[in-house]
């Protein structure tokens, strides 16, 4: 009895096949550079940059889609979401939203963008599908730099620079039904995964504060670093990391306990921070050293430095 032999060629094309899908889906963090108006592409297996990508004048705020093909950025510059292909590295579409748009941030679900306009004080909501806006929410809140969405979606907590408040927004009504007192220039914001919690880093407070959500009320002041920015929060739910600018370095706050657990030096200015999917690493973009730092979530030590563009704003990663 013979066996039948799979056709040479067959198999050598099925396993470049799944060689190049393995590669493509490797963990890529992309990187904005204020200063120089590009996207950085890092893969995160090797730590090297990979790709640069143009993104227009000032681009800040960046959100990936669940599926991770498309990223959406705010370009100061031209007042405009950017959409970039990740794929194709480079701009597919860009929308009008005036008013200075900084924070970025999508649904769990990817079919809304969210987008916080400084000047205009309000968030503005777009179809990720078809790229046009379809909700424009004030908030109470002056100079508004974080819209980000509850991962039920049915919320966005907004931070305002010159306010000392989250401002709550219920996504389906499109307004605004609340807002948290909290400290001095409230900035970054991350929830837990099962979005009972929120944790929102106070700058000139040099504090994070835990928000009960269900109740709307701080349940938690935890005394930070200097100039505390950007909050990420590890995807088990059990530490949530805070960036301290002017300290230069990222704290780990155990959530059961709302104690830090470690301190981190990273570059200088840290700003806002990503983890890998599986939480393994944690990228910081260091706004005034134009780098990111990588740090080791399993032991919370730097693993090494990136060299990326000039004043990196922010990171996401998928």
């Amino acid at each position: 009895m013979t066996r039948a032999v799979p056709h040479l060629p067959a198999m050598i094309c099925a396993i470049a096949v799944a060689m190049a899908e393995s590669v493509l889906g490797a963990p890529f963090a992309y990187v904005p550079n204020e200063g120089s108006g590009t996207v950085s592409v890092i893969d995160t297996q090797t730590d090297a940059v990979v790709a640069v990508i143009e993104a227009g004048g000032k681009p800040r705020g960046i959100a990936l889609e669940p599926g991770g093909r498309r990223i959406f950025v705010s370009d100061q510059t031209t007042n405009a979401l950017v959409t970039i292909d990740t794929q194709a590295r480079k701009v597919t579409a860009r929308l009008d939203l005036g008013q200075s748009p900084e924070g970025v941030s999508i649904s769990a679900d990817g079919r809304l963008v969210a987008a916080a306009s400084e000047l205009a004080n309000a968030v503005i909501l777009v179809d990720a599908g078809s790229g046009k806006e379809v909700g424009r929410v004030p908030t109470e809140g002056k100079n508004p730099e974080h819209a980000v969405f509850s991962p039920d979606g049915r919320w966005l907590y907004v931070s305002a620079e010159d306010a000392s408040q989250v401002d709550v927004v219920d996504v389906a009504a499109r307004r605004q039904v609340a807002s948290i007192p909290v400290g001095k220039r409230p900035r970054g914001i991350a929830f837990t995964p099962d979005g009972s919690r929120a944790y929102v880093a106070c700058e000139l407070d040099d504090a994070v504060y835990a928000i009960d959500v269900p109740s709307g009320k701080v349940v938690a002041r935890i005394a930070a670093g200097a100039y505390t920015n950007g909050v990420a929060m590890h995807p088990s739910g059990r530490k949530v990391y805070v960036s301290n600018g002017r300290s230069a370095n990222v704290m780990a706050i155990d959530v059961a306990t709302n104690q830090v657990a470690a301190t981190i030096a990273v570059g200088t200015r840290p700003w806002n921070m990503a983890l890998t999917p599986d939480g393994a690493k944690l990228y910081v973009a260091n706004g005034r050293s134009n780098s990111v730092t990588v740090i080791d979530t399993q032991s919370d030590k730097p693993l090494r430095e990136i060299s990326v563009g000039t004043r990196p704003w922010g990171v996401a990663i998928h």
